[in-house]
């Protein structure tokens, strides 16, 4: 279970010496289990102690261990005498992200003397109605396999699947950068059902179709030598999920996730780093964005800021969606930008493999310029490996301007301006 006990810390500041209680659903049911990509049986509610100085401390934790905070209140001097909490809620947050929205304390339980401020700025969308778990586990929704389509070309590594799922018969709803769970077929190791595994969505709201029928997946089918054996191990469920004939039914449940989020100015810089499968939500953006279809179904939205995709790959046959992101590029030149980094074709200034993060070093004044700009997000969805080299990057030239890009970094995550999903 998640300990509590660092939390109760106390600080000799006036502000510090205040004290919040979060109420926490969701949590993982034990800190070993933070380092799994996937979800796993979460415990219910239980109510956190948090001194004021470690507020955001606590955020960042529960939230790497897979909790949603549904309310925070602050404990007063006689409440915290007697057990009891103040009546007083502080804010509400978005899920798993630590990041508290504007909700603020009534007017009429603030302190004499003492003015009521907001937690952290106020992102975008946070009135926005976002569909989220509209299916649970244990009562997923049933879904057919439309298509399962081979991406990878001939010479590439490995298999990945551009996979659609007719979802007519139900009430899924989504938006561009959020995830559904799959829950395969069998039981586990242990005798118990197997659980869902999360994935990122790579169609836009309105489906491939554009009819609002179906919602899209890109699922690269794991395969690994067994580190003692030498036979090969291929995960359970991104095999099930490539396995998939027309016809074929599915277990869905979510839609999950507000981190990935779009933001609805048509005139945002829009920076996205992606590698392999990670390409699934900008896929989505970028359709969105430029398909005709899309463009045509969306009046309110007509995408006239800069999009630019940093794609890492292995080899040009394992480029996902390739032709059709080159059509747009040619289509669309002074608002879509294509870069890629092929690991295996293209070596970096060090003679060394070209990884994304080399990309980004290689443009990072660019990039640094357009990060200056309010309406700029930064999205990174695939590996983790690559955060390092990316923040090493943009160091390097914020550095050069007397930044710091740590406390850069961590005031855009404040503004709802820098976005990151890996595993």
């Amino acid at each position: 279970m998640y300990n509590s006990s660092t939390a109760n810390g106390t600080a000799n500041t006036e502000s510090g010496s205040r004290v919040f209680v979060y109420e926490v659903v969701g949590l993982r049911q034990n800190e070993q289990t933070d380092q799994m990509n996937y979800p796993i049986r979460r415990s219910g509610s239980i109510f956190i102690t948090v001194p004021y100085s470690r507020m955001n401390q606590e955020m960042r934790r529960i939230a790497r261990m897979g909790g949603k905070i549904v309310n925070i209140q602050q404990l007063s001097v006689d409440s915290s005498m007697n057990g009891s909490l103040a009546n007083r809620s502080v804010a509400q947050t978005s899920e798993a992200n630590g990041q508290a929205t504007s909700s603020q304390p009534a007017a009429q339980d603030k302190k004499a003397g003492e003015e009521s401020k907001p937690m952290t700025q106020a992102k975008e969308k946070t009135e926005k109605d976002i569909p989220v778990n509209i299916y649970r586990p244990n009562n997923p929704f049933i879904g057919r396999c439309i298509s399962n389509e081979e991406m990878v070309r001939e010479g590439g590594i490995g298999t990945c699947r551009h996979v659609t799922f007719d979802i007519s018969e139900g009430d899924l709803r989504y938006l561009e950068g959020q995830s559904i769970g799959i829950i395969p077929p069998g039981i586990d190791k242990k005798g118990k059902p197997e659980k869902l595994r999360l994935y990122s969505i790579a169609s836009t709201r309105h489906g491939d179709g554009v009819d609002d029928k179906t919602v899209s997946l890109c699922v690269r089918r794991l395969e690994y030598k067994h580190p003692e054996t030498g036979e090969m191990v291929y995960g359970v469920c991104s095999s099930h999920i490539c396995g998939l004939q027309p016809g074929d039914e599915v277990k869905i449940t979510g839609p999950t996730g507000k981190e990935m989020l779009l933001p609805d100015d048509p005139n945002a810089t829009i920076i996205m780093m992606a590698t392999g499968t990670g390409i699934a939500p900008f896929r989505a953006y970028l359709w969105r964005m430029f398909k005709d279809a899309e463009r045509a179904a969306n009046p309110d939205y007509k995408f006239n800021g800069l999009a630019w995709l940093f794609f890492g790959i292995a080899t040009t046959p394992n480029i996902l969606y390739k032709e059709e992101l080159e059509e747009l590029q040619d289509k669309y030149p002074d608002n879509l930008r294509l870069t890629y980094a092929i690991s295996r074709e293209q070596k970096n200034p060090q003679g060394g493999r070209m990884y994304i993060q080399d990309r980004i070093a290689e443009n990072a004044e660019k990039l640094w310029e357009l990060m200056q700009k309010d309406n700029t997000h930064t999205y990174i969805c695939g590996l983790k490996g690559m955060e390092g080299g990316i923040d090493e990057a943009l160091s390097a030239v914020a550095a050069k301007q007397g930044v710091n890009w740590t406390e850069y970094q961590r005031a855009m995550k404040k503004a709802g301006r820098w976005h990151v999903e890996t595993y």
